[in-house]
């Protein structure tokens, strides 16, 4: 059993109560250089004995690694966020890693300030969500400063850093064919669309061919707009700008508003699809503010499969991301350049899927009987 001590044990004690130099008890337990077997043997158990936490900082010198990832939120109070920064902690945990979260609250200073600190810090590596796709320099530091980087999410652009992201036009796509096939023709889209890196709505919207887009170059809300323009544009249906809502801001509040307009005017959607989990929340204060019902009378289709879409009746159908397998993929990438990889950079693209619930109906049947 450890001795219970007031002061902090340090390696020198350990040492002499293990009978072996100081520099012998720093190679064991900080994992370096060489030692015996039967040093190594006396030195950890002394360690044990007294409750000897080793110094990582001090270690890092040494060495040169604390064992720690430093990781950039967008948002931690997020289930979106919490779901990727389980899977990058289980995978961490596992190959003896610690984590320190930062949060960026999206405001690109902010992350700037965080990913100071995490190199202050001395972390071994960083996964980061960016807030800006354009802007890098903090991160092109980090890189030169042989501090790797993973991106999750999104990425920017230009930056010679792995990346973990989802296929958010695809998965839109896939879910505005399914409305599309089931015979609805006005179909609004709740999104928050606050950053753009492309230009105007207006423009945006009104494009003659998306090939030219490169997704990569988007934010999400805009990649999932661009699924929903593609299925119209591949189904021959012509969108009404009317039903295109860009909220503006990662607010429920501010989407239970545009949707009320929306819902409220004339020529009103038959069915919904929401961005995110926030437009998703504020969607259903619509909703239930206006009485209407799912899906007899509105369709509805939601990106992000929350907890709660399950439990409603009738239940709502989802996008699920495949978030905790988005932290796992970054973290492994991550302790691979931490373990000295140098093979080409990665963009991985992992593909939501579509879970099938109670929220849509078909028109087609409707008009048959």
């Amino acid at each position: 059993m450890a001795e219970k001590r007031s002061d902090k044990i340090t390696i020198i004690e350990v040492a002499r109560r293990a009978g072996v130099s100081t520099a012998t008890a720093g190679r064991v337990l900080g994992g370096y250089g060489y030692a015996s077997d039967e040093n190594k043997e006396k030195v950890r158990a002394v360690a044990e004995e007294l409750g000897y936490r080793p110094n990582l900082l001090a270690r890092g010198l040494i060495t040169g690694k604390t064992q720690t990832i430093g990781v950039v939120a967008g948002d931690i109070e997020s289930p979106f966020y919490a779901s990727i920064l389980r899977g990058i902690a289980d995978v961490a945990r596992s190959k003896g890693f610690g984590v320190i979260v930062t949060d960026s609250d999206e405001v690109f200073q902010r992350e700037r300030d965080a990913v100071q600190l995490l190199m202050e810090k001395q972390v071994d590596g960083i996964i980061v969500a960016p807030c800006d796709l354009e802007s890098s320099r903090h991160l092109q530091d980090a890189l030169a400063a042989h501090c790797p980087v993973v991106q999750i999410d999104r990425f920017v652009k230009g930056l010679k850093a792995d990346s973990v992201t989802l296929d958010n036009r695809g998965a839109a796509k896939e879910a505005v064919q399914i409305l599309l096939r089931a015979g609805h023709r006005r179909i609004g889209i709740v999104a928050e669309l606050e950053q753009s890196t492309f230009g105007d709505l207006r423009t945006f919207i009104g494009m003659n061919s998306f090939s030219s887009v490169e997704p990569g170059t988007l934010y999400p809300s805009w990649q999932r707009l661009l699924g929903y323009l593609e299925a119209h544009a591949e189904s021959g249906v012509p969108v009404d700008e009317r039903l295109v809502r860009r909220v503006g801001a990662y607010s429920s509040a501010a989407a239970r508003e545009e949707t009320l307009d929306l819902l409220r005017g004339g020529d009103a959607p038959t069915a919904l699809f929401t961005a995110d989990g926030l437009m998703s929340a504020g969607v259903m204060g619509a909703i239930s503010t206006l009485g209407i019902e799912l899906p007899r009378e509105l369709s509805l289709i939601c990106f992000d499969d929350l907890d709660w879409m399950s439990f409603l009746r009738p239940s709502i159908t989802a996008i699920a991301q495949p978030l905790n397998e988005m932290g796992r993929a970054a973290a492994r990438l991550i302790l691979a350049r931490i373990g000295g990889d140098d093979t080409p950079i990665e963009q991985l693209v992992l593909a939501p899927r579509i879970r099938m619930r109670d929220s849509v109906t078909s028109l087609l049947s409707q008009s048959a009987t």
